[in-house]
Protein backbone atom coordinates (compact mmCIF):
# COMPACT_ATOMS: atom_id res chain seq x y z
CA UNK A 1 0.00 0.00 0.00
CA UNK A 2 1.28 3.39 -0.86
CA UNK A 3 1.09 6.25 1.31
CA UNK A 4 1.69 10.17 0.40
CA UNK A 5 3.55 12.67 2.63
CA UNK A 6 2.52 16.30 2.59
CA UNK A 7 5.80 17.13 0.63
CA UNK A 8 4.92 13.83 -1.91
CA UNK A 9 7.24 11.06 -1.09
CA UNK A 10 5.70 7.71 -0.96
CA UNK A 11 6.24 5.71 1.48
CA UNK A 12 5.35 1.98 1.40
CA UNK A 13 2.50 0.89 4.43
CA UNK A 14 1.11 -2.51 5.20
CA UNK A 15 -1.86 -3.28 7.49
CA UNK A 16 -2.86 -7.18 8.59
CA UNK A 17 -6.39 -7.91 9.66
CA UNK A 18 -8.99 -5.62 11.04
CA UNK A 19 -10.00 -4.04 14.32
CA UNK A 20 -7.69 -1.91 15.96
CA UNK A 21 -4.28 -2.02 14.57
CA UNK A 22 -1.01 -2.10 16.48
CA UNK A 23 1.59 0.40 14.66
CA UNK A 24 5.35 -0.52 14.57
CA UNK A 25 8.19 1.59 13.86
CA UNK A 26 11.25 -0.50 12.83
CA UNK A 27 14.74 0.62 14.11
CA UNK A 28 17.80 1.71 12.14
CA UNK A 29 18.11 5.28 11.25
CA UNK A 30 18.50 3.91 7.60
CA UNK A 31 17.22 0.58 7.67
CA UNK A 32 13.30 -1.12 7.11
CA UNK A 33 10.28 -3.17 8.60
CA UNK A 34 11.71 -6.41 9.95
CA UNK A 35 8.31 -7.44 11.77
CA UNK A 36 7.90 -10.18 10.27
CA UNK A 37 8.42 -12.40 13.05
CA UNK A 38 6.86 -10.37 15.31
CA UNK A 39 3.97 -10.16 13.02
CA UNK A 40 3.68 -14.12 13.39
CA UNK A 41 4.57 -14.11 17.12
CA UNK A 42 0.67 -11.67 17.43
CA UNK A 43 -0.84 -13.92 14.77
CA UNK A 44 -4.03 -13.06 12.75
CA UNK A 45 -6.42 -11.76 16.02
CA UNK A 46 -4.10 -9.10 16.44
CA UNK A 47 -3.67 -6.86 13.55
CA UNK A 48 -0.54 -4.60 13.09
CA UNK A 49 0.15 -1.67 10.78
CA UNK A 50 3.82 -1.61 9.46
CA UNK A 51 5.77 0.93 6.92
CA UNK A 52 8.99 1.65 5.93
CA UNK A 53 10.63 5.03 7.21
CA UNK A 54 11.54 7.76 4.76
CA UNK A 55 14.07 7.15 2.26
CA UNK A 56 14.11 3.29 3.40
CA UNK A 57 13.42 0.13 2.51
CA UNK A 58 9.95 0.21 0.23
CA UNK A 59 9.81 3.81 0.62
CA UNK A 60 10.62 6.11 -1.91
CA UNK A 61 14.60 7.16 -1.92
CA UNK A 62 14.49 10.87 -1.36
CA UNK A 63 16.71 13.34 -0.09
CA UNK A 64 15.42 13.79 3.20
CA UNK A 65 15.51 15.65 5.19
CA UNK A 66 16.80 13.81 7.78
CA UNK A 67 15.22 14.67 10.97
CA UNK A 68 12.85 13.91 13.62
CA UNK A 69 10.69 15.95 13.38
CA UNK A 70 10.07 15.16 9.66
CA UNK A 71 9.51 11.17 10.80
CA UNK A 72 7.32 12.54 13.47
CA UNK A 73 5.24 13.97 10.60
CA UNK A 74 5.39 10.69 8.02
CA UNK A 75 4.12 8.53 10.86
CA UNK A 76 0.84 11.20 11.39
CA UNK A 77 0.85 11.03 7.51
CA UNK A 78 0.69 7.10 8.32
CA UNK A 79 -1.76 7.54 11.06
CA UNK A 80 -4.24 9.28 9.25
CA UNK A 81 -4.11 7.56 5.97
CA UNK A 82 -5.21 4.28 8.30
CA UNK A 83 -8.03 6.25 9.90
CA UNK A 84 -6.92 6.03 13.26
CA UNK A 85 -7.83 8.75 15.92
CA UNK A 86 -5.64 7.59 18.23
CA UNK A 87 -3.20 4.55 18.06
CA UNK A 88 -1.72 1.89 19.81
CA UNK A 89 2.27 2.74 18.77
CA UNK A 90 4.94 0.37 19.08
CA UNK A 91 8.92 1.34 18.63
CA UNK A 92 11.58 -1.00 18.17
CA UNK A 93 15.85 0.63 18.95
CA UNK A 94 15.43 3.52 17.27
CA UNK A 95 12.21 3.33 16.47
CA UNK A 96 11.16 3.18 19.81
CA UNK A 97 12.97 6.99 20.18
CA UNK A 98 11.01 7.79 17.12
CA UNK A 99 7.65 6.64 18.74
CA UNK A 100 8.58 7.81 22.15
CA UNK A 101 8.91 11.55 20.40
CA UNK A 102 6.33 11.35 18.39
CA UNK A 103 4.33 10.67 21.51
CA UNK A 104 5.62 13.71 23.44
CA UNK A 105 4.50 15.46 20.50
CA UNK A 106 0.55 14.01 20.13
CA UNK A 107 -0.36 12.42 23.39
CA UNK A 108 -3.99 12.64 22.60
CA UNK A 109 -3.38 10.39 19.37
CA UNK A 110 -1.78 7.62 20.98
CA UNK A 111 -3.53 5.18 23.63
CA UNK A 112 -0.27 3.40 24.60
CA UNK A 113 2.84 3.65 23.66
CA UNK A 114 5.29 0.32 23.65
CA UNK A 115 9.01 0.74 23.86
CA UNK A 116 11.09 -2.01 22.79
CA UNK A 117 15.23 -2.18 23.03
CA UNK A 118 15.24 1.24 22.93
CA UNK A 119 18.34 3.48 24.68
CA UNK A 120 16.51 5.60 27.07
CA UNK A 121 17.11 9.39 27.30
CA UNK A 122 20.66 9.52 28.34
CA UNK A 123 22.92 11.36 26.46
CA UNK A 124 24.45 8.70 23.81
CA UNK A 125 27.93 9.44 25.38
CA UNK A 126 26.74 7.45 28.67
CA UNK A 127 26.40 3.81 26.65
CA UNK A 128 27.49 3.80 23.25
CA UNK A 129 31.06 2.91 24.50
CA UNK A 130 29.65 0.12 26.29
CA UNK A 131 27.99 -0.59 23.68
CA UNK A 132 30.59 -1.06 21.35
CA UNK A 133 32.67 -2.86 23.65
CA UNK A 134 29.65 -5.48 24.00
CA UNK A 135 29.23 -5.79 20.16
CA UNK A 136 33.11 -6.38 19.76
CA UNK A 137 33.11 -9.17 23.04
CA UNK A 138 30.18 -11.00 21.23
CA UNK A 139 31.05 -11.09 17.37
CA UNK A 140 34.49 -12.14 19.57
CA UNK A 141 33.30 -15.08 20.87
CA UNK A 142 33.45 -16.57 17.09
CA UNK A 143 37.03 -15.84 15.75
CA UNK A 144 36.50 -16.28 12.17
CA UNK A 145 33.23 -14.30 11.97
CA UNK A 146 34.91 -10.90 13.71
CA UNK A 147 37.67 -11.69 11.55
CA UNK A 148 35.67 -11.59 8.34
CA UNK A 149 33.07 -9.09 9.76
CA UNK A 150 36.08 -6.83 10.33
CA UNK A 151 37.66 -7.20 6.71
CA UNK A 152 34.32 -6.51 4.32
CA UNK A 153 33.33 -3.38 3.16
CA UNK A 154 31.55 -0.91 5.50
CA UNK A 155 28.47 -1.36 3.08
CA UNK A 156 28.67 -4.52 2.36
CA UNK A 157 25.01 -6.45 3.30
CA UNK A 158 27.60 -9.64 4.64
CA UNK A 159 28.79 -7.07 7.44
CA UNK A 160 25.69 -6.25 8.03
CA UNK A 161 24.29 -9.32 9.07
CA UNK A 162 27.30 -10.30 10.76
CA UNK A 163 27.34 -7.64 13.10
CA UNK A 164 23.12 -8.29 13.51
CA UNK A 165 24.21 -11.65 14.84
CA UNK A 166 25.77 -10.12 17.94
CA UNK A 167 22.35 -9.05 18.70
CA UNK A 168 20.91 -12.69 19.68
CA UNK A 169 22.07 -14.33 22.39
CA UNK A 170 21.62 -17.98 21.07
CA UNK A 171 24.99 -18.13 19.33
CA UNK A 172 23.93 -21.31 17.76
CA UNK A 173 20.81 -19.68 15.58
CA UNK A 174 22.25 -16.23 15.79
CA UNK A 175 23.54 -16.17 11.96
CA UNK A 176 20.15 -17.74 11.08
CA UNK A 177 18.10 -15.26 12.84
CA UNK A 178 20.23 -12.10 11.46
CA UNK A 179 19.75 -13.69 7.54
CA UNK A 180 16.28 -13.75 8.05
CA UNK A 181 16.56 -9.64 9.11
CA UNK A 182 18.25 -9.75 5.81
CA UNK A 183 15.49 -11.19 3.77
CA UNK A 184 14.31 -9.47 1.41
CA UNK A 185 17.81 -6.98 1.66
CA UNK A 186 17.00 -3.43 1.02
CA UNK A 187 20.40 -0.77 0.67
CA UNK A 188 20.55 0.57 3.98
CA UNK A 189 20.21 4.56 4.06
CA UNK A 190 23.82 5.80 5.52
CA UNK A 191 22.72 9.50 4.74
CA UNK A 192 19.85 8.68 6.88
CA UNK A 193 21.73 6.92 9.58
CA UNK A 194 24.30 9.29 9.66
CA UNK A 195 21.84 12.48 10.03
CA UNK A 196 19.51 11.41 12.81
CA UNK A 197 22.58 9.82 15.13
CA UNK A 198 23.79 13.07 14.83
CA UNK A 199 20.83 14.91 15.88
CA UNK A 200 20.08 12.49 18.94
CA UNK A 201 23.94 12.91 19.96
CA UNK A 202 22.56 16.87 19.71
CA UNK A 203 19.66 17.01 21.39
CA UNK A 204 18.93 13.68 23.15
CA UNK A 205 19.82 13.88 27.70
CA UNK A 206 18.82 17.59 27.60
CA UNK A 207 16.98 18.22 31.01
CA UNK A 208 13.98 19.50 28.44
CA UNK A 209 13.42 15.85 27.30
CA UNK A 210 13.15 14.67 30.49
CA UNK A 211 10.47 17.21 31.78
CA UNK A 212 8.32 16.40 28.90
CA UNK A 213 8.89 12.57 29.68
CA UNK A 214 7.25 13.20 33.02
CA UNK A 215 4.57 15.23 32.35
CA UNK A 216 3.37 12.61 30.07
CA UNK A 217 -0.13 11.15 30.85
CA UNK A 218 0.24 8.59 28.27
CA UNK A 219 0.84 4.54 29.66
CA UNK A 220 3.88 3.14 28.56
CA UNK A 221 5.64 -0.66 28.11
CA UNK A 222 9.09 -1.06 28.17
CA UNK A 223 10.03 -4.39 26.84
CA UNK A 224 13.94 -5.27 27.43
CA UNK A 225 15.84 -8.60 26.62
CA UNK A 226 18.01 -8.95 29.37
CA UNK A 227 21.17 -10.08 27.27
CA UNK A 228 20.91 -6.85 24.59
CA UNK A 229 24.52 -5.70 23.87
CA UNK A 230 23.01 -2.02 24.19
CA UNK A 231 23.26 -1.22 28.02
CA UNK A 232 19.90 -1.93 29.49
CA UNK A 233 21.17 0.88 32.22
CA UNK A 234 20.29 3.20 29.99
CA UNK A 235 16.84 2.67 29.72
CA UNK A 236 16.65 3.87 33.42
CA UNK A 237 16.21 6.95 33.15
CA UNK A 238 13.40 6.99 31.28
CA UNK A 239 11.61 4.52 33.21
CA UNK A 240 12.40 6.88 36.37
CA UNK A 241 10.97 10.17 34.62
CA UNK A 242 7.50 8.64 33.39
CA UNK A 243 4.99 8.71 35.60
CA UNK A 244 2.85 5.42 34.37
CA UNK A 245 5.01 2.99 32.75
CA UNK A 246 5.32 -0.73 33.63
CA UNK A 247 9.28 -2.73 32.52
CA UNK A 248 9.43 -5.63 31.31
CA UNK A 249 13.03 -7.30 31.23
CA UNK A 250 12.87 -10.98 29.23
CA UNK A 251 15.82 -13.07 29.93
CA UNK A 252 17.84 -14.91 27.66
CA UNK A 253 16.95 -12.40 24.91
CA UNK A 254 18.54 -9.84 23.26
CA UNK A 255 17.68 -6.84 21.19
CA UNK A 256 14.78 -9.09 19.63
CA UNK A 257 13.45 -10.44 22.34
CA UNK A 258 10.32 -11.28 20.05
CA UNK A 259 12.43 -13.48 18.31
CA UNK A 260 14.12 -15.37 21.39
CA UNK A 261 11.30 -15.20 23.64
CA UNK A 262 8.29 -15.03 21.66
CA UNK A 263 5.92 -15.84 24.31
CA UNK A 264 7.07 -13.80 27.21
CA UNK A 265 7.24 -10.90 24.26
CA UNK A 266 3.45 -11.72 23.75
CA UNK A 267 2.80 -12.37 26.96
CA UNK A 268 4.11 -8.64 27.99
CA UNK A 269 2.07 -7.39 25.24
CA UNK A 270 -1.48 -8.57 26.12
CA UNK A 271 -1.10 -5.83 28.37
CA UNK A 272 -1.79 -3.28 25.44
CA UNK A 273 -3.60 -5.87 23.09
CA UNK A 274 -6.17 -6.55 25.32
CA UNK A 275 -7.39 -2.97 25.86
CA UNK A 276 -7.37 -3.29 29.60
CA UNK A 277 -8.39 -0.29 31.52
CA UNK A 278 -5.94 -1.44 34.47
CA UNK A 279 -3.77 1.18 35.99
CA UNK A 280 -0.07 1.13 35.32
CA UNK A 281 2.14 0.90 38.38
CA UNK A 282 5.93 1.62 39.11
Amino acid sequence: MTVFTEDGVRLWASRSGGGDPLVLCHGGPGLWDMFGDMAAVLGDRDPVIRWDQRGCGRSQRCAGPWTTDRFVADLDVVRRHFGLDRMALLGHSWGAQLALSYTLSHPERVSTLVYVSGSGIVPTSEWHAEYTDNLAARLGEDPQRIAHWRELPKRDPERAILQWTADFTDREHALEHARRMADPWFDINHECNKALNAETVGTWGSPVLRTACASLDVPVLIIDGAEDIRPRSAVDSLEEALPRVRRVVLPKAGHLPWVEAPEGFRDALEIVLDRTSRPARR
